[in-house]
């Protein structure tokens, strides 16, 4: 599955290009915007929710998400009006990392508010990823897909850009198979993560200087 992501194949976009490129596709008529979430540790700074987060202030960041309510809200009335469908596989792996503890709390958020997501638990897919993890993909419509790319520090970079409709008819296929896999959202949050302790949040060290 997910062949054509191997081998760094596609169109390397900065992240400003990135986000340029999807912001244009996504305002037009593509009908469906797919995501696939492997990885179980980012950093997102420009977050107010994720930096309280990160600096250990659990309750605050909680609070922070539910602030982004009426935002959130508002993206999935007009995603709504636009007959455009946002679905999203999260895989996991357990025990569940801090960063995924906080992010689950996010989706939760999208979830209520019409974001469709399904978990897949990673050792469900193990047999998939023998080779290598499966990569970070955004699938927007027919006309555009990418492969998210994350520098060392884990921080969003850009991605890799693909045009191809037969690769991005592959792509779609393979995602709904996935996402058939996975477990409501809901369920899934209730019985793994509703009764988890606020999570330890590890700092690095300062280095010597």
């Amino acid at each position: 599955m997910f062949e054509c992501f191997r081998g760094g194949a596609g169109d390397v976009l900065t992240r400003a290009e990135y986000l340029a490129d999807f912001g244009r596709v996504h305002r037009g008529d593509i009908g469906l915007l797919a995501k696939i979430e492997r990885g179980q540790t980012f950093k997102e700074p420009g977050s107010p929710s994720w930096e309280a987060f990160a600096s250990g202030d659990w309750a605050g960041s909680l609070r922070l998400i539910q602030d982004e309510r009426d935002a959130v809200s508002a993206y999935f009335r007009d995603t709504a009006r636009r007959g455009l469908a946002f679905r999203r596989i999260r895989v996991v792996e357990f025990p569940v990392s801090p960063y995924l503890q906080w992010e689950m709390n996010v989706l939760r958020l999208r979830s209520e508010l019409g974001e469709d997501i399904r978990v897949l638990d990673a050792r469900r897919i193990s047999a998939l990823e023998r080779d290598a993890p499966l990569p970070e993909v955004v699938l927007l419509g027919r006309s555009v897909m990418y492969a998210v790319i994350y520098d060392d520090e884990l921080k969003g970079a850009g991605a890799r850009r693909f045009t191809d409709t037969e690769q991005i008819g592959q792509t779609t296929r393979e995602f709904e198979a996935l996402y058939a896999m996975g477990e409501g959202f809901a369920e899934f949050f209730e019985r793994e993560i509703a009764p988890l302790a606020p999570p330890t949040v590890h700092h690095s060290p300062p280095a010597d200087r």
